[in-house]
């Protein structure tokens, strides 16, 4: 089996597309999705490459012939690139953004403008629910909308294994340990784990933690947990990291144990591997620019890239997924009782670096688990000051 997060079904930890606007004197835009010719460029930063870089284009492709106008993309992995522009007073019209803080700071500061006044929130209602549209809000203003989505995290197995040895699909996380150590008492290796990514290693593992907070203490806890108000040392979240032990820290259960853990990349530690959906912006508030962000909002522009994989959108009325695996969890996605955006993508940039790391030296000795969290309360003291 393959670690992701494991599956769920009425709560769902989503990463998505977001698209904010930066203040800038306001233009008359077109109250469409589709404005005609209006000719002109609109640049893009975003950390898009190789496939999803070819999708963005695709799905950008009809609004640039129908307007005329020229979407100029830009690809980098090195945020600072972004906030030195932010900064430097010449950010891009739209660019992606690491994380929903970053989002909110930019609003809280005044540098957002409140997209209900460009979009037709009417035709968003009805396409989006109502959690997809408050998780872009910042103080009751619609500072961002999302274009793209992903479900956090599936367990990857073999089927055909499975049924070649009688095993059943685990329905809790009681079950999902029974078989694992089912499987590992026969003499096979139950988990591949990667959670090397360059400058950003133990971020996978993150997402293990935050799935096991929720359905453990519950969305009150999780809240508290990443604005900073319960400590990493308290028993709920060192109750987390404990059961996320029962796996990584036994060395019969993860293929080449720790040290394959922490040298093995995300993407490396099975096949498929889903990524998660960016957070994405606009900065500049110009006729092209408004034209771009009416039009990924459309189910239109998102099913171009639903269709060619790789994707999730968060429109309801985006339905034309290429393979069953990704209807469904579209379907969770949308359907989805309980919301909650990754925790660590909310939290304070150190408090998210310090989080990658605790990971990582958590994997390497689980029974420094005390001091580590202690490292972490000291972190979020001076983080969210």
């Amino acid at each position: 089996m393959n670690r992701y997060t494991f599956a769920r079904h009425l709560v769902a930890l989503i990463t998505v597309g977001l698209v904010v606007a930066a203040c800038q004197p306001a233009s008359t835009p077109s109250a469409s999705g589709s404005p005609g010719q209006i000719g002109g460029t609109v640049s893009v930063l975003a950390t898009w490459g190789g496939s999803e870089q070819d999708s963005f284009l695709a799905m950008v492709k009809p609004f640039e012939d129908q307007t005329g106008v020229k979407v100029q993309y830009e690809g980098t992995r090195d945020n600072a690139v972004l906030t030195t522009r932010i900064q430097g007073g010449n950010p891009p019209d739209l660019a992606g953004l690491p994380g929903p803080g970053l989002m909110a700071q930019l609003a809280k500061a005044g540098k957002l403008i409140d997209l209900g006044n460009v979009l037709d929130m009417n035709a968003m209602k009805s396409q989006y629910s109502d959690s997809f549209i408050k998780l872009a809000q910042v103080d009751g203003k619609q500072v961002g909308i999302f274009i793209k989505a992903a479900l956090k995290g599936p367990i990857w197995y073999n089927p055909k294994a499975f049924s070649a040895k009688g095993y059943t699909v685990p329905k809790t996380w009681d079950d999902l340990t029974s078989l694992s150590k089912k499987i590992a008492d026969s003499g096979t290796t139950p988990w591949c784990i990667g959670l090397e990514s360059g400058a950003a290693s133990g971020w996978p593992g993150t997402d293990w933690l935050e799935d096991i907070v929720i359905r453990q203490s519950g969305p009150d806890v999780y809240d508290s947990w990443w604005q900073g108000k319960t400590k990493w040392s308290s028993p709920e979240i060192k109750k987390a990291f404990q059961t996320w032990g029962t796996i990584v820290a036994d060395p019969k259960m993860v293929l080449g144990g720790k040290s394959a853990m922490v040298a093995t990349a995300f993407g490396d530690s099975g096949n498929p591997m889903t990524g998660a959906g960016d957070l994405f912006g606009m900065f500049k508030d110009t006729p092209q620019a408004r034209a771009l962000i009416k039009y990924l909002t459309t189910p239109q522009a998102q099913a171009i890239w639903v269709k060619r994989g790789g994707a999730l959108s968060a429109n309801k009325q985006v339905t034309d997924y290429p393979d069953k695996i990704s209807a469904d969890s579209a379907k969770a996605l949308t359907s989805a009782g309980v919301f909650r955006f990754d925790a660590s993508d909310l939290m304070p940039e150190a408090m998210n670096q310090a989080f990658w790391k605790a990971v990582l030296d958590y994997v390497n000795d689980p029974s420094k688990l005390d001091s580590i969290l202690t490292s972490l309360d000291k972190v979020q003291a001076d983080s969210y000051k």
